[in-house]
């Protein structure tokens, strides 16, 4: 049985894998699975987003479900809805930060968290078993429109101190990317009493701005704007809202490993015993800082079904991935994009200090992140010959997720990707240069490996 759901959900390219047919059929097979109970569903900008999710609500509203769509919505605004609407469950159409001819279908649980590995995994036994719960005629389901977008911009801003944030008034660009945030980001922004400046802030499906993923090359515009405009603080966001990078004052590009380390020092401050939560992937910076707090860091795999798992088991304060995505326990276990920026925003107004500032307090380690293409079918084989040369060289390999290797003074993890037919390589150190020599070899040694699995 294929496995359908990656680390974050199912994607692939619009009718392609995406097909209308596929689609009407996982929403029979999600529907079957919630029993016919209540399910909000919205979508990103994407092109693509409205033939999907009209094929995904026909298939749920077969198997009896009630369906709420709330239209265009960032991820944790949906994840935000199935509490507040008594849901069963909620569904996602995107594809996060993935090219524009990509989309996906990301489902959240009832208490809004993504759905758990062995819940995908029953929604996909359903689905290739073929055994969906169609419901009677006279009990199919009913489609309502519904909208959480004010009482989601109140809660956020109501988790923040707005009366600082008010008096400080920073000047923030924010780049929206063309997508779903573009509808949530700059109100909220401006509750916090900010003089917002948008980038990219209409929805359009094809990302004219640059592409989706907030990385940065594709931060140019925002580098130049908060330079000219000398804002306090640069924002961009990925197209679904879950994932939030920053510039700093000066026009410096804020990997997210060091800003979630500047996050989680403050979310740690006076919580002596707390426990942060992170996947294996992760900076050791953001283990410094919370370990100075009297604090403990929990590793696990990458993807946030993980995290948050751990998060809930542990009672953790705080916790998240080094792409930008952070989880905010006292809000909602998802990762929310406008929720960290309202944070930032809230850190430097009440510390009084720029954001360089806050960052040079921030240990320094140097992570080079690398990529190398690998069909899917041989993603298991490789993973397993790059483990035997690495034990026979005699290294030990830590294989929570992928395969991660510690020396003196670093470590390299290479994992396959759950959404794209790749490799993901980092590598860090405490020099730059070594962090990119040693990604180059090992990306070596993959290909030379990728060569052996015909």
């Amino acid at each position: 049985m294929e496995q359908l759901f990656g680390t974050n959900g199912i994607r692939g390219i619009a009718n392609e894998k995406l097909s209308a047919s596929f689609a009407s059929e996982i929403g029979m097979a999600i529907g079957t699975f919630a029993e016919g109970k209540r399910i909000v569903i919205s979508t990103d900008g994407r092109t693509s987003n409205e033939m999907l999710k009209s094929a995904i609500v026909s298939g749920l509203l077969a198997t009896g479900c009630e369906v709420v769509d709330i239209g265009i919505a960032p991820t944790p605004a949906v994840q935000f809805a199935v509490p507040e609407l008594e849901c069963r469950l909620g569904i996602t159409v995107t594809a996060s930060h993935n090219p524009p001819e990509f989309n996906g279908i990301k489902c959240a649980g009832c208490d809004g968290a993504e759905l758990m590995r062995e819940d995908e995994e029953t929604i996909e036994r359903i689905y290739y078993a073929k055994k969906f719960a169609l419901a009677p005629w006279n009990k199919i389901g009913r489609l309502r429109k519904g909208s959480v977008m004010h009482t989601y911009i109140d809660r956020v801003c109501g988790f923040i101190d707005t009366k600082k944030t008010s008096e400080t008034g920073l000047k923030v660009v924010l780049d929206c990317g063309n997508g779903a945030t573009s509808l949530v980001t700059p109100y909220i922004l401006k509750r916090l009493g900010c003089n917002v400046v948008t980038i990219n802030a209409h929805i359009d499906g094809k990302f004219p701005g640059h592409p989706s993923e907030p990385t940065p090359e594709n931060a140019r515009q925002l580098i130049d704007a908060v330079r000219s405009l000398k804002a306090d603080l640069g924002i961009i966001q990925d197209g679904d809202g879950d994932r939030t990078i920053f510039v700093d004052e000066k026009g410096n590009y804020v990997p997210g490993e060091r800003s979630m380390a500047v996050i989680a020092n403050f979310m740690t401050l006076g919580r002596r015993g707390g426990v942060v939560v992170t996947p294996i992937n992760s900076s050791k910076c953001v283990e410094d800082v919370v370990t100075a707090n009297s604090c403990r860091l929990e590793y696990t795999k990458v993807g946030s079904p993980s995290i948050i798992a751990k998060m809930k088991e542990l009672g953790a304060v705080f916790g998240g991935e080094e792409a930008g995505g952070l989880v905010y326990p006292g809000f909602q276990y998802a990762k929310d994009g406008m929720m960290t920026a309202a944070k930032m925003v809230e850190i430097l107004s009440i510390t009084g200090k720029k954001m360089s500032e806050l960052l040079s307090g921030i240990p320094e380690y140097h992570v080079h992140k690398a990529r190398v293409s690998c069909p899917d079918e041989k993603k298991t084989a490789v993973l397993q010959l790059f483990r035997n040369e690495m034990e026979s060289a005699g290294l030990k390999a830590d294989m929570t997720d992928g395969l991660k290797l510690y020396f003196k003074g670093g470590w390299i993890l290479v994992r396959p990707s759950g959404t794209e037919p790749i490799y993901r390589i980092y590598v860090e150190t405490r020099n730059k240069k070594e962090s990119e020599r040693l990604a180059k070899d090992y990306i070596r040694r993959l290909e030379k490996i990728m060569s052996k699995c015909r």
